[in-house]
This record gives C-alpha cells, sequence and structure tokens, in this order.
C-alpha cells in the first residue's frame, strides 16, 4: 500500500466520491497552490528535482485532481523559476498544466520559496468548490471545502482527524482481512509517471504527452475514518530532533 493519508480523511473522500457521483456536474477545471518558505539550510535544498517542491508538495494537488477527475492525464507542461540568490539547486517555483482527456484541464503551483499557501478549485457545471485548508495534518487541522451554485453557498467543515492513524488502521485491517488496498503500487505509479513527465518537461521546455492509463479501483466512502487526533510529544520527549532549518553536516563550504 502507499501512504496516502488523505485517501482515508473524511473531506477528501467526500470530495471525491463527490466529485465522480456528478454531485458538482461536468467536471472542467482544477487549479491549486501548495507552498511553504523552506530554509535553504534543509537538506532537501541541495539534493536536485527530486527532493524539491514538485515531488514533495506537488503530489498533493495532482494525486487530489486525478482523484477528483477520476481520471489519468494525457499531457503536461511545466514552467519553473529559481529566487535570485537563493542556494537551491533546483526550481524553487514551479507551475504545472496538466490536460486530461475531455477537454478538462488543471493547474497547480508549488513552492519552497514563498508565505505558506493551501488551497484548490475545482470547477464543474453545477458547482465550484473552493477548498482550504485541503492538504495539510495536525491535531488543529480540520479540512475544509465551499460548494457555490447559482441558489447559494454552503460551508462543509470536518473535525481533526489522526490522519496517520487512518492509514495505519486502514492498512492493519486489509492485512488482516487479506484485502488489497485501494491506495495499492498502481496509484503509486500513477503519479510517478506524471512527476516524471514534469521532470522532463522542465528540463526541456517541451509539452510532454503520455499515453492514455487508467485506474482499476478509486477512492470509496468508507475509506473515511475518523480516529481522534494523537497527542503530540513535546521535543524534550524526542530523540534525535533536527530542525526544519538545519543539517546534519553542511552541504557548502
Amino acid at each position: 500500500m502507499i501512504a496516502y493519508r488523505l485517501h482515508h480523511e473524511p473531506g477528501n473522500v467526500e470530495l471525491f466520491t463527490r466529485a465522480r457521483a456528478g454531485d458538482f456536474g461536468d467536471l472542467r477545471s482544477f487549479t491549486s497552490v501548495f507552498a511553504q518558505n523552506l530554509a535553504e539550510e534543509n537538506s532537501r535544498g541541495h539534493n536536485g528535482y527530486w527532493c524539491g517542491p514538485v515531488p514533495d508538495m506537488g503530489t498533493y494537488p495532482l494525486n487530489a485532481v486525478r482523484n477528483l477527475f477520476g481520471a489519468e492525464p494525457i499531457a503536461v507542461h511545466a514552467v519553473g523559476t529559481k529566487t535570485k540568490d537563493s542556494g537551491f539547486n533546483f526550481n524553487d517555483t514551479v507551475a504545472v498544466t496538466l490536460l486530461f482527456p475531455d477537454e478538462r484541464t488543471a493547474q497547480f503551483t508549488v513552492s519552497y520559496a514563498t508565505a505558506s499557501a493551501e488551497n484548490f478549485s475545482l470547477v464543474g457545471t453545477r458547482a465550484t468548490i473552493e477548498a482550504s485548508p485541503c492538504f495539510m495534518f495536525g491535531p488543529s487541522v480540520g479540512i475544509a471545502y465551499k460548494e457555490i451554485i447559482d441558489e447559494g453557498e454552503k460551508q462543509h467543515a470536518f473535525e481533526p482527524v489522526e490522519q496517520f492513524g487512518n492509514e495505519t488502521q486502514y492498512f492493519s485491517d486489509c492485512i488482516l482481512n487479506d484485502r488489497e488496498p485501494e491506495a495499492s503500487g498502481e496509484e503509486g505509479l500513477m503519479d510517478m509517471r506524471m512527476l516524471a513527465a514534469v521532470e522532463t518537461s522542465l528540463r526541456t521546455g517541451e509539452t510532454v504527452s503520455l499515453p492514455p492509463a487508467s485506474r482499476s479501483r478509486h477512492v470509496d466512502a468508507d475509506q473515511a475514518l475518523k480516529l481522534k487526533p494523537a497527542e503530540q510529544p513535546a521535543e524534550d520527549e524526542m530523540i534525535n530532533i533536527i530542525p526544519q532549518g538545519y543539517t546534519l553536516c553542511s552541504s557548502r563550504t
């Protein structure tokens, strides 16, 4: 099983299943921003594309739109920038455009060099969805989204859950009951082929076309679990903590 914690978070599961059920109409577009201001000293800042913002943060909007559309992209184009005087050895901000079958489009931007941002918008022929927070976790983080239709707006808010506990419980149940987990290696492969295509597009400046693909399974409503957030230990109760802005050894001389 691939550890996709949001496949067991009630808000995301509701969005995935409602979108595929047609509650929002014919889905046409998706846009998202997921960003943070990462300290340059962090070890992820000096190990190339695969430690950069696209594989780290881009997987979240990518996986979200694949599950909302219930389909796989057929083309991708990416544009990257690097902040002036940045010590990162990759594009610290990347904008990605995806083309899906049936003329649907998706765009997301990820960054290691901005203030924190976390949101997505989904536009269908019946409703527009604005979700935030939508990707993060924590004892006080409850996923929420707004549903906008001609008649008005409706807020949907969910209590914080123990997202890592949820996915662990689901996996354990699959083992105990000899069931194939939904987020199998196939789901991971679908994301990985897109991350590799983004890397190619950044390197060549070209749009990368991909052969049609499909998944045999999708997120089901009964995957949503509601374990209460675990109590977080204090730093003095843990060992070998390395702050976000530091590394074990210097990566530059």
